[in-house]
């Protein structure tokens, strides 16, 4: 069992399942915290379409909803952050800086075609992570 886990998230059937899982890895007085990594080119697609900062963020937000309701129903103490920058290094120096128990990660995001060409963001932060990564299918 774990106290401190990490779960990135991109709003992904994946993320969805890790997060489920990860819920029960916790014990019961432990933490969540929930990455979403807002990438440069991302980013300003978002502010060129939106223009209106709030409602980007309410957006991203949006995107993590299911998890929240996940951790929420089963009362699990959670925290949100927005990252920024390339996912794989991303989550890698927030996890390393943070002494997180476990990540815990789904194998696939919404961007396939990036990961074909690029490599897994899972991958990435199974090789560089200082803590044990766990990736579920």
């Amino acid at each position: 069992m774990y106290q401190h886990v990490l779960i990135p998230a991109d709003g992904s059937e994946h993320a969805y399942r890790a997060a489920k899982h990860a819920a029960g890895l916790l014990k019961a007085e432990g933490t969540i915290d929930v990455v979403y990594v807002i990438d440069g080119s991302k980013s300003k697609t978002d502010v060129l379409h939106t223009g209106n900062k709030e409602l980007i963020t309410k957006k991203r937000r949006e995107k993590l909803k299911n998890i929240e309701e996940l951790l929420n129903q089963q009362q699990i103490s959670y925290h949100v952050h927005f990252l920024h920058g390339e996912p794989g290094p991303a989550i890698v120096k927030h996890a390393n800086a943070n002494n997180y128990d476990c990540i815990v990660m789904g194998s696939r995001g919404l961007n396939n075609l990036q990961s074909m060409v690029l490599g897994s963001v899972s991958h990435k932060v199974a090789k560089r992570a200082n803590c044990p990564v766990m990736i579920v299918k």
